[in-house]
């Protein structure tokens, strides 16, 4: 398949491509000489290739060879394509490459395999962290992975807690916040962070390090302490969204939030919108803020909070009906994001089609998306692979 395939430039730049388009990409792939600007759109593709499955289990099976043993990159597609659609049979593949040094580097493409139960795909990250050591992508993304395994990051709270004294901190201390309390021996090194007396604190740590410290223990007065100081202080953006995950308990710093909603910046008054309603309940201020940084010509551009504006407006639910309308075409629109390099250009408009569809879900239940519903992912198959990778 060449570069410039049609099947391929399709589904790059449609957003609801005919489905004719997704089966070329597999063939080739599949096919003996594979391209890769279809390996690329391949990863990206989650459900979008669910009726392919078996095809693209059968073909991993191929790449792995008569020992099921190889970890190239053929195999790397192909396994991440199939996570991607949530089934099963990818993890054996992702259990080797992980110790292997085999799994993606990008954050966007190693978030492909959310789709897999959080247990099973945790476990395949432990794996990943006893192996890769010191290195700084491996690091990096399996602590991103991690941390959107929630509480099912407890098998891995060890592995997670000795990246405190790295430079992947941060990162790790996103993972142990999230696990909870099954992480709460750690708590005595996040105070340490909070209170700038841990290794390399500093900067936003203190406040990543407070927020976590209450998540595992239960005691807000730390986070509310630290991340209060922060917002008062004009280090804002730092701690803005930590308030508003503890809500009611922050209405102390009410003042200072409500300030904020008219900063210069964008994500700060996003950000302060988003804290004020969480922690008066009062989404009346919040909504015209949000509304205005729901851009509808928004190109994906990093840089502006529109698809964080539009997630809040639908945490906010039917108070912010008025923004039903403007996220339903933002919705209808046939293009796909454009700013976001090929590599992840799919994958940002997922995300963001995603946000809009369970956003006007949560404003308007039951009023209908202009996308249509993804395709149901296949039915669990080999239980025997579930039942051996989760022990």
């Amino acid at each position: 398949m060449s570069r410039r395939d049609p099947a391929v430039e399709t589904v790059l730049r449609e957003r609801r491509p005919d489905p004719a388009c997704w089966d070329a990409v597999v063939d080739a792939v599949c096919s003996e000489e594979s391209s890769y600007d279809a390996e690329r759109v391949l990863i990206q593709a989650g459900t979008a290739v669910a009726r392919h499955a078996d095809r693209i289990a059968a073909d991993l099976r191929r790449q792995q060879g008569a020992f099921g043993t190889a970890v190239g990159h053929g195999v790397t597609v192909r396994a991440l394509a199939l996570a991607g659609t949530g089934d099963l049979r990818a993890l054996p593949a992702l259990h080797s490459l992980a110790e292997h040094g085999g799994l993606p580097y990008s954050r966007p493409e190693a978030r492909v395999m959310t789709a897999l139960p959080p247990a099973e795909l945790a476990a395949v990250m432990r794996t990943k962290l006893r192996r890769d050591g010191d290195g700084y992508h491996g690091n990096t993304t399996t602590l991103e992975v991690l941390a959107l395994c929630g509480s099912a990051a407890a098998l891995a709270v060890d592995d997670v807690a000795l990246r405190l004294d790295t430079p992947y901190a941060y990162d790790a201390m996103r993972v142990l916040g999230r696990t909870g309390p099954p992480a709460a021996a750690t708590a005595d090194r996040l105070a340490a962070y909070a209170t700038g007396r841990g290794q390399g604190a500093g900067g936003s740590y203190p406040r990543r390090a407070a927020w976590a410290h209450w998540k595992v223990t239960g005691d807000p007065a730390l986070a509310l302490d630290v991340c209060g100081a922060a917002v008062r202080s004009g280090t804002a953006s730092h701690g803005l969204p930590f308030l508003a995950d503890l809500g009611p308990p922050a209405s102390a710093h009410t003042t200072p939030v409500r300030r904020l909603m008219d900063s210069a910046g964008a994500w700060t008054r996003t950000y302060a919108a988003h804290a004020y309603w969480r922690i008066t309940g009062d989404p009346e201020p919040a909504v015209p803020v949000l509304l205005a940084g729901v851009d509808p010509a928004w190109d994906g551009d990093p840089a502006l909070p529109v698809r964080e504006a539009a997630r809040i407006l639908g945490q906010i639910g039917a108070p912010a009906v008025s923004a039903a309308p403007l996220l339903r075409r933002i919705l209808a629109q046939e293009e796909r994001l454009g700013r976001p390099w090929r590599g992840v250009r799919i994958l940002a408009d997922q995300a963001y089609v995603r946000t809009l569809t369970e956003a006007l879900e949560r404003i308007a239940p039951g009023t209908g998306a202009a996308a249509p519903a993804p395709a149901p992912v296949p039915a669990v198959r080999q239980r025997g692979v579930l039942v051996r990778w989760s022990k």
